[in-house]
C-alpha cells in the first residue's frame, strides 16, 4: 500500500505534517459525533514582554495594560472582578472540542463569572471566549470572523481550540489570549489577564509523571530524574457545564497515532496521550450519581485509546460497562466515540460484545473517507476497503439484538481522485447503504501534505459531492417502520422545539411529545410517523 504514497510524498517522507506556522485539517466531521496536532514547546508567554509564565514557576514583572486608551470614566476594578464580568462561549467543531468548552465554561462559572451560550445574549457579555475547529476552511472562517465582529463591538476577545494551537503566528488572533487545548485549566487565569487588557498566551503540552528514574548531581546539588509522557489533558473532575445537563462527553484521550495527509487536527492535538483508565472510571461513576443519561466518549480516534500507556479500548470499555451495571436502575447509557478502522479491527470481536451491552448504544462511527484503496494509500489511512467492509459486516451482522447502526465520512475530491476511484467510492457506498453519513468536499489545509498536491477543479469536487448527497437521499431506512414499538431514553429538545427527542439502542432519532415530565426517563412507544432522520412515537 505505501508505493503509491512514496511516490506522492517522495522517500524521505515518514507521514508527519509539515509545519510551516500556516495550517489548518480535515478529520472528525463533527456534526453530531466525535470526533479534532505537533504541539508548539515554546514556553507560554504574555505578549509584550508584561508578564512570562512556566509550567514550574511564574515570574511577573509589571503588565501593561494594551488599553491605555480605554474610557477613564469605566471602573475596571468593578467590571473585571470575577463575578461582574459576562462571557460568551463559542465552540465550534467535534465532542472533544465541545467538552473543552463545557469545561472553560464551568471553571469560568465556579470562579463567578456570569457565562452564556446562546447567540442572543453575546452582545450582552463583556469578553467573548472563541473555541475554534481546524477541521475544514469554512469552520475556521467562520472563527476568523466571529474574531473580528467581537473586535468590531468592542469585545475582549480569547481564542481557543485547535485553529490557533496548530496555525502558529502571522494570523488574525497574534494580539490575542490563546487558551491551548491542553491548557483549559489555566481559562479562567487567562480571562482575568485578558480583562485587564493583558495578552496571555498558553499553549504548552501537558506531561505527566510516569516513574522516577533516580537522582544524578548537578552544580547545585543532587535532583530526582522524572521520567514524563504526554498527558491526556486537564484533569476531568474540572467543574463543567452542561450544554445538555443529560450528557457527559468525556475525552479519553488526546492526539492520535495517524498521520493522515489532509489532516491538520493532528498539528493541534499532537500524538496520542491518553488518560489512566481510573481517572475515567471515576468520572463515569460521578456523572453518573448526578444524573447523566447518556455518556459520549470522546477523542480524536478511541480505538487508540491506551497503546501510549500500555491499555487498550476494550479494557477501558469493559471497566464502564461493569459501573453501568453496578447502577443499573440509573438507566445511563454509554455511546462510543469515532474510531478509525486500524484500531478498531484488531479488537472486533470484543467491540461485538460490547455493542450487544444493554447499557452500550449499538452505534460506532467509523469513517472510511473513501472506497478507494489508491486514495486511503495517498492519504495515508492504513487500512483498505475490505478492512473497512469487514467491521461493517460483522457489526451488523453480529451485534445484538438487532445489528448496529455504523456511522460513516466520505471526502469528495482528495487531489488524487481519478474518475474511477470515485466510482468505487459509489460502489462502496450502494453496498453498505448507511444510515448516518457525513459528505463533504476537500478542504486543502494549508501546512499539510494534501495542500501541496495539485487541486482537482471545484466544479468536479462539488459534482461528486452532490452524486454522493443525491445516493445518500435516495435511502430511507425509516420507511415502513410504522407500527414499530421500541423504547427510547429521552434527553433533548428537537432542533424545531415542537418534540423531545430521544434515542433507542440503535441510536436512532425518536421525537415524543414535548412533556417535560419525559426528560431523563426511558419511555415505550410506537411508530407512528417516519422521516429520513427521525421516527415519531407515541406514547405507550
Amino acid at each position: 500500500m505505501d508505493n503509491q504514497a512514496t511516490s506522492l510524498w517522495g522517500d524521505g517522507y515518514d507521514g508527519r505534517p509539515e509545519c510551516n506556522g500556516d495550517e489548518e485539517d480535515l478529520e472528525d466531521l463533527a456534526v453530531s459525533f466525535e470526533a479534532a496536532t505537533a504541539i508548539q514547546d515554546a514556553d507560554d508567554d504574555r505578549i509584550g514582554g508584561a508578564v512570562t509564565l512556566s509550567h514550574s514557576k511564574r515570574e511577573e514583572t509589571p503588565v501593561q495594560n494594551v488599553n491605555a486608551n480605554a474610557d477613564s470614566n469605566q471602573t475596571e476594578s468593578d467590571l473585571f472582578l470575577p463575578g461582574q464580568a459576562k462571557v460568551w462561549v463559542k465552540t465550534w467543531g467535534c465532542g472533544h472540542n465541545v467538552s473543552d468548552g463545557e469545561y472553560m465554561a464551568g471553571l469560568l462559572s465556579s470562579h463567578g463569572y456570569s457565562v452564556v451560550f446562546e447567540d442572543a445574549k453575546k452582545e450582552d457579555a463583556d469578553l467573548w471566549l472563541l473555541n475554534s475547529c481546524t477541521v475544514k476552511g469554512p469552520s475556521e472562517l467562520s472563527f476568523i470572523n466571529d474574531i473580528k465582529r467581537g473586535q468590531g463591538a468592542g469585545k475582549k476577545v480569547v481564542v481557543a481550540g485547535c485553529v490557533p494551537q496548530a496555525s502558529g503566528t502571522g494570523r488574525e488572533w497574534d494580539n490575542l489570549s490563546v487558551v491551548g487545548v491542553q491548557q483549559i485549566d489555566r481559562v479562567v487565569e487567562v480571562v482575568e489577564e485578558t480583562l485587564k487588557g493583558n495578552v496571555i498566551r498558553l499553549t504548552r503540552e501537558k506531561k505527566v509523571e510516569v516513574e522516577r528514574e533516580g537522582t544524578e548531581s548537578g552544580a547545585d546539588g543532587d535532583y530526582v530524574v522524572v521520567k514524563k509522557r504526554k498527558a491526556g489533558g486537564a484533569k476531568l473532575d474540572l467543574p463543567k457545564v452542561r450544554r445538555n445537563p443529560y450528557v457527559e462527553i468525556i475525552p479519553i484521550n488526546t492526539g492520535c497515532l495517524n498521520q493522515c495527509t489532509y489532516c491538520k487536527t493532528k498539528h493541534a492535538r499532537g500524538d496520542l496521550g491518553s488518560y489512566s483508565p481510573q481517572e475515567i472510571w471515576d468520572r463515569v461513576e460521578a456523572v453518573i450519581q448526578e444524573g447523566v443519561k447518556e455518556i459520549w466518549l470522546t477523542s480524536e480516534d478511541t480505538g487508540a485509546y491506551g497503546r501510549d500507556i500500555g491499555v487498550s479500548i476494550v479494557e477501558l470499555l469493559w471497566g464502564i460497562v461493569a459501573i453501568l451495571e453496578r447502577y443499573n436502575d440509573s438507566g445511563t447509557m454509554l455511546r462510543v466515540g469515532m474510531t478509525n478502522p486500524p484500531y478498531i479491527l484488531e479488537h472486533l470481536d470484543e467491540m461485538v460484545k460490547i455493542l450487544s451491552h444493554p447499557r452500550v448504544f449499538s452505534f460506532l462511527h467509523v469513517p472510511v473517507q473513501s472506497g478507494s484503496n489508491n486514495v486511503l494509500d495517498a492519504m495515508r489511512r492504513q487500512y483498505t476497503v475490505a478492512d473497512f467492509s469487514q467491521i461493517v459486516t460483522t457489526l451488523r451482522d453480529r451485534v445484538t439484538p438487532n445489528g448496529c447502526t455504523v456511522a460513516t465520512d466520505i471526502i469528495c475530491g482528495f487531489p488524487t481522485e481519478t474518475d474511477e476511484d470515485f466510482q468505487e467510492t459509489m460502489e462502496l457506498l450502494r453496498e453498505h447503504t448507511f444510515t448516518v453519513l457525513h459528505i463533504s468536499q476537500f478542504y486543502s489545509r494549508p501546512g499539510t501534505p494534501a495542500a501541496l498536491l495539485p487541486r482537482l477543479p471545484s466544479e468536479l469536487v462539488k459534482a461528486r459531492s452532490r452524486i454522493v448527497s443525491q445516493l445518500f437521499n435516495e435511502h430511507q431506512p425509516n420507511e415502513g417502520l410504522e407500527g414499530l414499538v421500541t423504547k427510547a431514553l429521552v434527553t433533548e429538545l428537537s432542533s424545531d422545539g415542537k418534540f423531545y427527542v430521544g434515542h433507542d439502542k440503535l441510536y436512532r432519532q425518536i421525537l415524543v411529545p414535548k412533556d417535560e415530565r419525559l426528560l431523563g426517563r426511558w419511555v415505550e412507544v410506537e411508530i407512528v410517523r417516519t422521516g429520513k432522520f427521525f421516527l415519531e412515537g407515541k406514547l405507550l
